[in-house]
């Protein structure tokens, strides 16, 4: 007796089947597929992710305990270790990309928080290191008995929703991949202290974009402008100044501003330096919070 769609075929009639189908068209994705197509895959592959299945040996099994139910689910007629592997291995990771971008800005505009504060668009950039086995990912080079690479990701803080994502050698510095970040005129970019870099940051500066970002300890700066500034409000100081030091100078030409701020919850006090020299102290303590 017919009782209805599966929940997980529920949950996976709501991905835009049509938009997928043509980005497979742009990239002959399922060019001499005969069964496990293109769409096959990606169901395959979402259910790995939402079931925790830890390899394909793993997945199969999970697939051919419901084997009646594979087709319904979404899988196709039959799903196998080899087909799985093969198709994976050899199909343009371009198509699952692009869909991926695809849902992404979907989620944006449906997941835009309008009660933020700051009537901006917002990104904050961070890097994750994944451990990988050497001996099946050889080209993860990053110890000598393990592998790994580094997700870096620019994550749009107002929509809650990753905007960028690009995959690197665990042995690249952060700092490096500041240069392929799509950056917006206008909008923040919130940085932990790891990206300290005055020629990157200066970049940002030029494209008419905004940073805010940890200062270093030992950073050291010209003679300052001070605002006046309110310590009920944890804003310890407000200045505007230039970078001393031959190289610091040399990479950012440009006044840099300093706020000071002081975390009564933690305990702590943050040291924050910015191009923006319009918004509010607390204003850009916020930013970094929101981080």
């Amino acid at each position: 007796m017919n009782k209805g769609k599966y929940v997980y075929a529920q949950i996976t009639g709501f991905l835009p089947q049509r938009v997928f189908d043509r980005i497979v068209n742009k990239y002959d994705g399922n060019k001499y597929v005969k069964h496990f197509t293109c769409w096959n895959q990606l169901l395959t592959m979402i259910f790995v992710q939402l079931t925790s299945r830890e390899s394909l040996r793993d997945l199969i099994v999970a697939i051919n305990a419901h084997s009646q139910k594979s087709y319904h689910l979404g899988f196709g007629k039959n799903v196998t270790r080899s087909n799985l592997a093969k198709a994976n291995e050899n199909r343009d990771y371009r198509i699952f990309e692009e869909f991926a971008y695809h849902l992404i800005d979907l989620a944006r505009n449906k997941l835009a928080n309008e009660d933020f504060e700051i009537k901006v668009k917002v990104y904050a950039f961070d890097s994750s290191t994944i451990y990988l086995c050497l001996n099946v990912f050889w080209w993860a080079k990053f110890r000598k008995a393990k592998g790994g690479i580094k997700l870096h990701t620019l994550y749009n803080i107002t929509t809650q929703t990753p905007a960028f994502v690009h995959i690197t050698n665990a042995t690249v510095n952060d700092v490096n991949a500041m240069d392929v970040i799509p950056y917006e005129a206008e909008a923040y970019y919130i940085f932990d202290r790891g990206y300290v870099d005055f020629a990157r940051l200066y970049t940002i500066n030029i494209l008419s974009s905004f940073f805010v970002i940890r200062a270093k300890k030992n950073m050291k700066f010209k003679s300052s402008v001070f605002a006046k500034v309110n310590e009920s409000n944890g804003v310890m100081s407000d200045q505007s100044r230039k970078l001393l030091g031959y190289y610091a100078a040399k990479d950012y030409p440009d006044v840099i501003r300093k706020v000071v701020f002081y975390d009564k919850e933690m305990n702590r006090t943050f040291i924050f330096i910015t191009n923006n020299m319009e918004l509010p102290p607390e204003q850009i303590a916020l930013l970094y919070k929101k981080r």
